[in-house]
C-alpha cells in the first residue's frame, strides 16, 4: 500500500505527469492522504478530490494545524472523519497516540487507527509505546503505527506489542540506501510479527534461572 499526499499533487495540467503515473496500479494499493489539510473542511474537499482523481473511496485522514511540530488535531480529525464516513469513505486517521481518541474513531466507524511513535519525520522512533499498547489493547479494528519510526527496529518493536503494521516513509526515502533500508523495515516488521505471535516470556521484577533446578546435585561441605 502507498500513500499519496493528494494536495501536493500538480492536477492542474492533466497533461503534466504525477507521481500518480508511475505506480503499478495492478500491484499496490493507493492510499490518499489529506496532507496539507489544516482544518476538517479541508481535509473533507481533499478527501473528495481525491476520489475523483484515484476512483478510490478510501482515505488517510490528517488534520495538521501546526507547521512546526506537525502533531495533528485531534478536533479536527474527528469531525472531517465523522463527515467523510457518512459520505461512504474508508477512513484511517492519523492521530496522535490516545487510547480515548482511539475508541472514539473506532466508534463512528473508522476502518483503522494510525497513532504516531513520535512526531513527523523526526526519526525519534516509538516515544509513545505506553499509549499505543492501550490503543492495540482496547482496539477491535486494525492499529497502524505511523510517524516517528527511524529504524527497523522501532517497527519490530512495535510489531512485537501487537500492532497490525506500520507506515514508514522518510526513514527508507532519506535513507543513505533507500533500497536496502526498505528491505530491512520488512524483515525488522516480520521479526516482529513472529516474536509477538511467538508470545515472549513475562516480564519481571526478579531473576529467574535459566536451567533446570530440580534434582541439581549440591557439593557438600569437608568438616575438619
Amino acid at each position: 500500500m502507498i500513500t499519496v499526499a493528494i494536495r501536493r499533487l500538480n492536477l492542474d495540467d492533466p497533461n503534466q505527469e504525477t507521481l500518480l503515473d508511475h505506480l503499478d496500479w495492478d500491484r499496490y494499493r493507493i492510499l490518499p492522504n489529506t496532507a496539507g489539510s489544516k482544518t476538517a473542511d479541508e481535509a473533507v474537499f481533499t478527501a473528495r478530490l481525491a476520489r475523483e482523481v484515484t476512483g478510490s473511496n478510501w482515505i488517510k485522514v490528517e488534520v495538521i494545524p501546526d507547521a512546526k511540530y506537525l502533531l495533528p488535531d485531534p478536533v479536527g480529525t474527528y469531525e472531517a472523519s465523522k463527515r467523510l464516513i457518512a459520505e461512504g469513505f474508508v477512513v484511517l486517521p492519523y492521530i496522535h497516540a490516545d487510547p480515548v481518541l482511539a475508541m472514539r474513531l473506532e466508534d463512528i466507524g473508522c476502518a483503522t487507527v494510525m497513532p504516531l511513535g513520535s512526531p513527523i519525520g523526526s526519526g525519534r522512533g516509538v516515544l509513545t509505546s505506553e499509549e499505543i499498547q492501550i490503543i492495540i489493547e482496547q482496539s477491535s479494528v486494525p492499529v497502524v503505527v505511523d510517524a516517528g519510526l527511524g529504524v527497523p527496529s522501532d517497527a519490530s518493536l512495535v510489531m512485537e506489542m501487537g500492532a497490525d503494521c506500520v507506515l514508514v516513509n522518510t526513514a527508507i526515502a532519506q535513507a543513505g540506501d533507500p533500497g536496502a533500508m526498505g528491505e530491512a523495515f520488512k524483515l525488522g516488521v516480520e521479526a516482529g510479527r513472529m516474536a509477538y505471535q511467538a508470545g515472549r516470556i513475562p516480564i519481571r521484577e526478579q531473576a529467574s534461572p535459566s536451567s533446570p533446578t530440580a534434582g541439581v546435585a549440591v557439593a557438600a561441605g569437608r568438616s575438619g
